[in-house]
């Protein structure tokens, strides 16, 4: 592949060694510097000029800081002459802003991706858009992969007999519904409410959960209120015992410790598009790796190939 560029960003540089190194490509160096005035710099420090470069940055927090710098390098790639960019973003923090639920509010999710394409995305590579109409924000092809065959995976491994998967809300139902046909156990989802960013309300859970042992699957979790909610409307159905995936394991607030001290909750399970320090990690918690399905992407992208042939099998 001498043709390929790959550079990463300071948001989540292991999982952008992994992918190299699931590529066997080399993970070009990149300088960041900041200046007197609190600017930043970036400079590509390897050969652009008529590469297929990839820039591994997914926008997690501190967001504003990741987002600027992705964009420098985007800049730094189309001024290199680099003969196609795309963004491979694990995560995408603005896809949470993604509707006008309120007079005079902004849609981050669409002003952003405008951003990127103008600083000089041809592509973009992302996993789990929170929504469908996040897609369709980005005036560039749009790859989107997802994480429940990993997930799955994971969960095959043990007795699902009595198992249901349950969707926090009926926007996340169809994900919920495709993870419960990998694994082959029925689906439920809860009536949800949103009162603002970190407080929600769930009437009922619609499905049959009394007695079963529940997989709880969002896409992302944060600081944990959604599914802290569910769990308590899940535990006035008598279920057995609860475990939690999800693809976009943020835990801001000390989310991972406020779940993991739930006696009913047995396991957490995300993946590593969002680092997760060390020091955040607690014994309930386990982090699967999707830098092979990054890395077999990119190649794909690379070569012409289709991407959406990675899921015909989901």
């Amino acid at each position: 592949m001498r043709s390929i560029a790959v550079f990463s960003g300071s948001a989540h540089p292991d999982l952008a060694a992994e992918i190299c190194s699931h590529l066997g490509v080399r993970l070009s160096p990149v300088r960041v510097q900041r200046f007197a005035n609190d600017c930043m710099e970036v400079q590509l420090q390897a050969n652009c000029r008529e590469h297929d470069v990839f820039i591994i940055q997914p926008i997690v927090p501190p967001v504003q800081e990741n987002l600027v710098e992705l964009l420098l390098m985007l800049d730094a790639a189309r001024g290199a002459s680099a003969a196609r960019t795309t963004v491979v973003m694990p995560h995408y923090a603005y896809a949470r802003s993604d509707k006008k639920d309120a007079p005079r509010i902004s849609i981050g999710g669409r002003l952003v991706a405008d951003l990127m394409v103008t600083a000089g995305a041809d592509r973009v590579l992302a996993m789990t858009l929170h929504s469908p109409q996040v897609h369709g924000f980005f005036s560039v092809p749009v790859d989107q992969l997802h994480a429940l065959r990993e997930l799955a995976g994971h969960f095959r491994d043990g007795d699902l007999s009595n198992t249901v998967v349950v969707s926090p809300d009926l926007g996340n139902a169809k994900p919920a519904s495709a993870f419960a046909r990998l694994l082959g156990v029925p689906v439920a989802a809860g009536a949800k409410q949103r009162f603002a960013d970190d407080r929600v309300a769930i009437s009922a859970i619609i499905g049959d959960v009394a007695g079963r042992d529940i997989i709880v699957l969002d896409d992302e979790i944060a600081k944990g209120s959604t599914v802290i909610e569910l769990i308590s409307r899940l535990r006035e159905q008598g279920v057995k015992s609860i475990r939690i995936a999800c693809t976009h394991g943020l835990f801001t607030d000390k989310a991972v410790e406020r779940l993991g001290e739930l006696e009913d909750v047995h396991e957490i399970v995300s993946t590593n598009t969002v680092p997760i320090p060390e020091t955040e990690h607690h014994p309930k918690l386990q982090v699967l790796s999707v830098a092979s399905q990054f890395a077999e992407a990119i190649r794909r992208i690379h070569n012409g190939e289709s991407v959406s042939a990675l899921f015909h099998d989901s």
